[in-house]
């Protein structure tokens, strides 16, 4: 089991031990997926985003310490609930067969959302340094999951966006071939203008600057009104200075 919890500052980083806790982080997910995003959400209790992956994963949340409300999650798959559920989420939206030999050591990264009031580095960084820290002391090397793109860009509804990104992102960031993955319903990115000048989402951009490579073209997720990207990262990627950072305390 993960430890109860740490402190970085004014924020408190713990993993999820009772259901009301899951709860709290299934309603940060809905207000920003839903709210947000626009996402159509099927769930089974309203104002919560549930689906039935969340049962088999550890919850991870970042609190602000002076109120104690939620403002950060992630959950996290590991290789033995992932058997016990049938898959992964990122399955059911790609062919994940090349990395069949890595499921024994891989955990699988989920619907990860910060706060509006809270979109700053710090968030991000107290979830990623306890996600190291997890994979660490469990003995753990590869972490997989869906990155996702708004396909909302500029008030049009769109695939540019994700298009304009792929590109960039293939060319710099592709995974070699023997880990390449593939969409089961693919975003047709060779029908969009792939040559906008657009960053990708600061999330994209923070697992990239810790050695994450894309593992194949977007899947569209219409339910989620976004394009996802397949990420891979390896503990043995993770540049020495996020290294320091998040293990050694530095």
């Amino acid at each position: 089991m993960p430890p109860a919890q740490s402190t970085r500052a004014s924020l408190t980083v713990s993993w999820a031990r009772h259901h009301d806790e899951v709860r709290q982080a299934q309603r940060l997910r809905f207000n920003v997926f839903a709210g947000e995003m626009g996402a159509r959400l099927s769930t089974s209790l309203a104002g919560h985003d549930i689906d039935l992956f969340d049962d088999y994963c550890e919850h991870l949340l970042v609190r602000d310490a002076s109120s104690g409300g939620v403002i950060g999650t992630y959950r996290v798959l590991t290789p033995t609930q992932a058997k016990r559920a049938g898959g992964t989420y990122s399955d059911t939206e790609f062919d994940l067969t090349r990395l069949r030999a890595l499921r024994p050591r891989m955990v699988e990264l989920g619907r990860s959302c910060v706060h509006a009031d809270h979109r700053h580095g710090g968030v991000i960084m107290a979830l990623w340094g306890a996600l190291a820290e997890f994979m660490a002391r469990n003995q753990l090397d590869t972490m997989i999951g869906c990155a996702s793109i708004p396909m909302l860009h500029n008030g049009v509804i769109s695939g540019d966006a994700a298009a304009s990104i792929w590109r960039q992102v293939k060319a710099t960031h592709l995974a070699p071939i023997g880990h390449q993955v593939f969409p089961r319903l693919p975003l047709p990115v060779d029908q969009m203008d792939d040559s906008l000048v657009i960053d990708p989402p600061a999330l994209i951009r923070g697992y990239l600057r810790m050695g994450a490579k894309v593992l194949g073209p977007p899947a569209w997720d219409p339910d989620f009104n976004s394009a996802d990207l397949p990420m891979f990262m390896r503990m043995q990627d993770l540049p020495s200075r996020y290294r320091k950072y998040f293990l050694d305390g530095k």
